[in-house]
């Protein structure tokens, strides 16, 4: 997943660009701290706008706003804040055209890319709101003589989520339906690369009845972040990133006592057996490839063709690659291309530098992305769809994460071969197996280990009623996002044991009839 990176300025850059604000207090808050940084529209490469960057004092004042909103927000009850959150639903469907706008403007993705994921983080809007269920407690009665004992769910306080640049709406929304369900107050610290999202985000909130500072948009960069880590008024902390980043979340968070779901990086692999349905694996491969530009956590990075099916393969990606339109996300004149550009110059330099690699370390490069320019935005961010063969297993663009629409063969001998491919990889995050054998594909969900695993589905990303997670260095701590776990990660649990003495026995309020003596 994405990484925080600092970003080129142009050395022309228009003077009047607007300043992107903080959410605090149910309004937008200007910044003063002094700091900013560009925005760009990565179709064009111009600055289109800047974002603040927070100071100390802006960020205690989120806090502080944070927890006054919780203080109003936990006393409601569970049928007033139902109401809100279906509000925020029927506003969200209604309008995530606009939402999906803005983030073609500062991500560059399709907009069919962008409404998908305004439609999956929906998901999980739609969940929330049935959440009186997912927040009962347990009773037993008479666990001793006259001893009743139960449990209450209740929320934390002010959580913090730090959101990736690649899904600015979906990644949030993996977190802050489920955390205000549950009664807390959210701070979300969107990318500086496409901070717009979050506050459309929180102007929807404010228009669905939800009292200030429950929902806040913190802008800035790792001074905010470490902000959020180190404060002890904030209770968790919730993730998407680099695996590097999320490590460094989970440490630091953890030793300053806060839950942590941080989800880190991936590498992930499509195991391809010799009976799989080829034109069915070519067209999944790019899709799974190349959609959003290869910028998400999720994306097939790696195909592992049992031979002898590797060249066919290759033939029909190939065939299929030609054929894709590269261009602004947007679209011109109604019509959308199926790729959009990387998001940053930095970025496609850094993908560049991948394919740099492995022709080095001796892999064949069929097809080759490098310096793809599109007619009429010669300056935008592109990088064209990139296919390798042969790439040693060695190698640094085989065994790290490349975030960019790179996609490597590897021919092996045998279901074996590949399945320890996979396992001996430090990333566990999704994984893919096409064959159209059901005994392979029983042993392969067994033997993978990998958290998220499709069975002819290339990006086996689970509904909301699950839980989305990896293993190994793909998730730091013990709580996956939303689903059941999401709850249990945004609540903390009491237990009561309790007697009541009768009345009859021992003294108090007798509750009898009265009677004529």
């Amino acid at each position: 997943m994405s990484t925080v990176e600092s970003v080129s300025v142009p050395a022309v850059e228009s003077a009047d660009v607007p300043v992107i604000s903080h959410w605090i207090d149910g309004a937008e808050r200007p910044s003063s701290s002094g700091r900013t940084a560009p925005v760009f529209n990565p179709a064009t490469g111009a600055v289109q706008a800047r974002v603040a960057l927070a100071d100390e004092a802006e960020i205690a004042e989120a806090i502080a706003s944070a927890q006054r909103g919780f203080a109003v927000w936990s006393s409601y009850s569970m049928a007033k804040r139902q109401g809100v959150l279906f509000a925020f639903r029927e506003l969200l469907n209604a309008r995530k055209g606009e939402l999906a706008a803005i983030i073609t403007a500062e991500h560059g993705k399709v907009l069919s890319d962008a409404m998908g994921e305004i439609l999956r983080g929906q998901e999980v809007v739609e969940l929330a709101t049935g959440f009186p269920h997912l927040l009962k407690g347990a009773f037993s009665e008479n666990a001793s003589t006259g001893i009743d004992v139960y449990s209450l769910k209740q929320p934390l306080g002010v959580v913090g989520i730090i959101s990736p640049f690649n899904f600015p709406a979906m990644v949030p929304m993996w977190f802050f339906p489920i955390a205000i369900a549950a009664g807390n107050a959210a701070i979300v610290k969107p990318s500086e690369k496409d901070p717009s999202a979050s506050l459309w985000l929180a102007k929807l909130w404010k228009e669905a009845g939800l009292p200030d500072g429950v929902f806040t948009v913190l802008q800035g960069d790792k001074l905010a972040v470490d902000g959020l880590l180190n404060s002890p008024d904030v209770q968790s902390i919730s993730f998407v990133g680099s695996t590097p980043i999320a490590q460094y979340i989970y440490e630091t968070a953890s030793r300053n006592g806060k839950r942590v779901q941080a989800l880190g990086g991936a590498k992930n692999h499509m195991l391809v057996l010799p009976d799989a349905d080829l034109d069915l694996v070519a067209d999944q491969a790019v899709n799974a490839g190349y959609g959003a530009a290869g910028e998400r956590c999720m994306a097939i990075s790696v195909v592992l063709a049992v031979e002898p099916v590797a060249d066919e393969l290759i033939g029909k990606i190939s065939e299929r690659i030609a054929k894709l339109k590269i261009g602004n996300g947007a679209g011109i004149d109604g019509v959308e291309p199926d790729m959009g550009p990387l998001i940053t110059d930095i970025h496609r330099d850094k993908v560049t530098s991948y394919v740099d690699i492995a022709e080095a370390d001796g892999a064949k490069i069929v097809v080759d992305g490098r310096g793809y320019t599109v007619e009429g935005h010669e300056d935008g961010f592109f990088f064209g769809p990139t296919l390798i063969d042969d790439i040693p297993t060695t190698s640094r663009a085989y065994q790290e994460e490349i975030f960019g629409p790179v996609l490597s063969v590897v021919r092996v001998q045998s279901y074996d071969e590949g399945l320890e491919l996979i396992n001996s990889g430090q990333f566990g995050n999704g994984t893919a197996i096409f064959t159209n054998d059901g005994g392979a594909a029983r042993r392969f969900q067994n033997e993978v280990q990998v958290g998220m695993i499709g069975i002819n589905v290339p990006i086996p990303v689970p509904v909301a009623y699950h839980s989305f997670g990896g293993w190994k260095a793909s998730l730091f701590g013990d709580a996956k996002a939303y689903g059941v776990h999401g709850f249990d990660f945004f609540t903390r649990e009491k237990a009561i044991t309790s007697r009541w003495l009768d009345p009859a026995t021992h003294g108090g309020i007798n509750l009898g009839f009265p009677q004529n003596t």
